[in-house]
């Protein structure tokens, strides 16, 4: 049986993570969880990562600048941005780093669901 792809959540927000983490678990996906930027980047996961989805408001090093350090690195896994935050020119910001998407907080079940299928495939 092939290994199912890894999502990392990258959110310091506890109750995003575990709602994001359910919703992934019930797609078929593995999922691996992380409180800022600097924790998921010191875990060494970033190349096990098929998907990050990745606030992009946090304490620390923000969303936007951990994938900018990915993409230095070559690491860059496609990326979806969540923040309740998303004003014009942060979009602008996120999409020219690279970005799937960015989602405003809250966004309905079957936007998320779609954008995984978008960058994983169907699990």
């Amino acid at each position: 049986m092939p290994i199912s792809p890894v999502v990392s959540i990258v959110d310091d927000d506890s109750a995003v993570r575990v709602a994001l983490g359910s919703l992934i678990r019930s797609l078929g996906w593995q999922v691996g969880m992380y409180e800022s930027a600097e924790e998921f980047l010191s875990s060494g996961q970033a190349a096990h990562t098929a998907c990050l989805i990745s606030d992009i408001r946090m304490p620390g090093m923000s969303g936007i600048e951990m994938h900018e350090c990915l993409r230095t690195q070559g690491n860059a896994p496609a990326t979806i941005f969540i923040s309740a935050y998303a004003t014009p020119s942060v979009r602008a910001q996120a999409m020219s780093n690279g970005a799937l998407v960015l989602l405003q907080k809250p966004y309905p079940t079957a936007v998320m669901t779609h954008w995984l299928s978008v960058a994983l495939g169907n699990p």
